[in-house]
């Protein structure tokens, strides 16, 4: 196992009726603003739930982020929040609007242009504390660092992580997420599937708990969520779903292991150049990564074949091979594509992708630093 160094200070407020507790997590004289989507919370009664915690207290409103939350929208945000002195953000929503909430958190204390802690990876040295009620399991944002945002002028899309955007606590009601439709539910199990891949499956390093935990959440992730987009109001199922995709990238089954994250960089350019779903793109590129990388990652994919789909029978190729394709017809399962023409992309998009990677410098990627633009250009032919 690799040295590591572990923080997580994220307090979880799990379970029904737990929004009505905020307002004890948040400063009596805190200056607080709601920031939300589309505005699905006000349909579902999570906007009521909220206002109704914080009843008394002084709250500010922004609508409007966007799923991949674009830069110039959050810097209105963070201009409303300089202008009127807020000191607490609180996010209600999914993973967009928690990375936003993040970005705005870092960029209002900022010093000069704030997109450069994105695209030039500037030191965030200090943050607006925030919160977050979630919505939509998927990406983990709400006991994480990390933060996702897109410039939608020059269609790029980048990440930064700091501890000090880490969230204050996040609420997780499984009952706030049965009013989404079934596309979201199978994005979000893609999504933090996908998450928990980037994390294992790469080679071994005897970190024997780390594998067993992120089998664990794999397991849970194919048993519940066929359950949970069978019965959207099944609460237990909804529950395992939400707390495993939370478990998958909160930092505990990567520590001390070798990282991979190949398949979201060239996600994230497949994003903003064609406006696909995050998850979308993981399910095109995922499996064929695995394909493209097996020969690396050859041990791990024989323990993934036989801890996570039961395949023990065949040789090692064939093996191999099949845990692919579980892989591939798993996410297809809960709805999600997995081929680019399914959403109507071609091959041309191989060269453009090609050059947003050079240019933000990502050109040895993977756990060997060994996916470099021919590896994408591979991966990519592929996905047709």
């Amino acid at each position: 196992m690799e040295n590591f160094s572990f923080y997580n200070p994220v307090k979880i407020l799990f379970g029904k009726g737990q929004i009505a507790n905020i307002g004890a997590e948040i400063p009596v004289d805190a200056k607080i603003l709601i920031t939300y989507g589309g505005g699905s919370i006000k349909a579902n009664g999570v906007y009521d739930q909220v206002k109704s915690a914080l009843a008394g207290r002084n709250v500010l409103e922004f609508g409007g982020i966007e799923p991949n939350p674009h830069l110039e929208t959050l810097m209105k945000a963070v201009e409303l929040v300089r202008q009127e002195g807020v000191d607490f953000l609180l996010a209600v929503g999914g993973g967009s609007v928690a990375d936003g909430t993040k970005f705005i958190a870092a960029a209002v204390p900022f010093e000069g242009d704030p997109w450069d802690i994105l695209a030039k990876g500037a030191p965030v040295s200090k943050a607006v504390p925030l919160g977050v009620v979630l919505t939509l399991p998927a990406t983990g944002s709400e006991m994480n660092v990390n933060s996702v945002v897109t410039k939608w002028e020059t269609q790029e899309k980048l990440y930064f992580g700091s501890p000090l955007v880490l969230p204050r606590f996040s609420v997780l009601d499984p009952e706030t997420t049965f009013s989404l439709p079934p596309r979201q539910i199978g994005n979000g199990i893609v999504d933090a599937f996908t998450h928990v891949m980037e994390q294992y499956l790469t080679y071994p390093v005897n970190a024997p708990l780390q594998d067993r935990m992120a089998e664990g959440i794999l397991q849970t992730l194919i048993e519940e969520g066929p359950k949970t987009l069978a019965n959207p109001t099944d609460y237990d199922a909804r529950a395992n779903f939400m707390w495993a995709a939370t478990m998958a990238l909160n930092g505990l089954i990567g520590v001390g292991v070798p990282q991979d994250w190949a398949t979201h960089m060239i996600g994230h350019e497949l994003t903003a150049l064609h406006g696909l779903d995050h998850a979308q793109t993981l399910a095109i590129v995922l499996p064929n990564t695995l394909f493209v990388k097996r020969d690396r990652k050859w041990q791990k994919l024989l323990q993934y074949a036989e801890r996570v789909w039961g395949i023990v029978e065949g040789t090692e190729e064939e093996r191999v091979k099949e845990a692919i394709t579980k892989t591939r017809n798993f996410f297809e399962s809960v709805g999600v594509r997995t081929r680019l023409s399914d959403y109507g992309v071609g091959l041309e998009t191989i060269p453009a992708v090609i050059k947003n990677l050079e240019k933000h410098g990502m050109t040895a990627l993977g756990e060997n630093k060994d996916v470099n633009p021919e590896t994408v250009e591979q991966i990519l032919a592929l996905c047709a």
